[in-house]
């Protein structure tokens, strides 16, 4: 029953997108926004005998990848200026630390954004513990950091 564990996370955390192709990519998590969303270019739409294909390129290492969905769907979206927007969505495999979740990701250009992937609620919802006070934490056992940190402060409380 491990995957059903809540899990502390800070506010940036590597992630892997197993099914993208994507390993130890770095996240923002954003409670503030509800979707999550994943920095891609060349965002447009084929059809192959009379069905439609999403096509989408990422950058990693340098380079760009071309990835190619069957399986997706546009969803009004509110961008960080407060603004809806049209977006597409696809349905994915996130890794954060041990826990596996299937969620859906929105694509949209966060060339002028700090981190590539943003993590919003709606993926973190009864499954993380957040502490901004935190980055890179792995997605620990939350009874475990939270035993840790009890000790920590017993620790400094009979230093002082």
């Amino acid at each position: 029953m491990e995957e059903h564990k809540m899990r502390l996370i800070g506010r940036r955390e590597y992630i892997d997108f197993p099914l993208l192709g994507i390993f130890d990519i770095e996240a923002k998590i954003d409670t503030g926004a509800y979707t999550s969303s994943l920095h891609c270019e060349n965002i447009s739409v084929n059809y192959e005998n009379s069905k439609p294909i999403l096509y989408f390129t990422i950058i990693e290492h340098g380079g760009t990848r071309a990835l190619r969905f069957e399986e997706f769907s546009q969803k009004k979206i509110k961008n960080s200026f407060g603004e809806m927007e049209e977006r597409f969505v696809i349905n994915t495999v996130f890794h954060i630390g041990k826990k596996k979740i299937r969620s859906i990701i929105s694509l949209s250009n966060r060339d002028n954004m700090k981190y590539p992937v943003l993590i919003g609620r709606r993926l973190l919802k009864g499954k993380f513990y957040i502490d901004v006070k935190h980055v890179h934490t792995g997605g620990k056992d939350l009874t475990r950091a939270l035993k840790e940190e009890q000790n920590e402060h017993t620790r400094q409380d009979e230093n002082e």
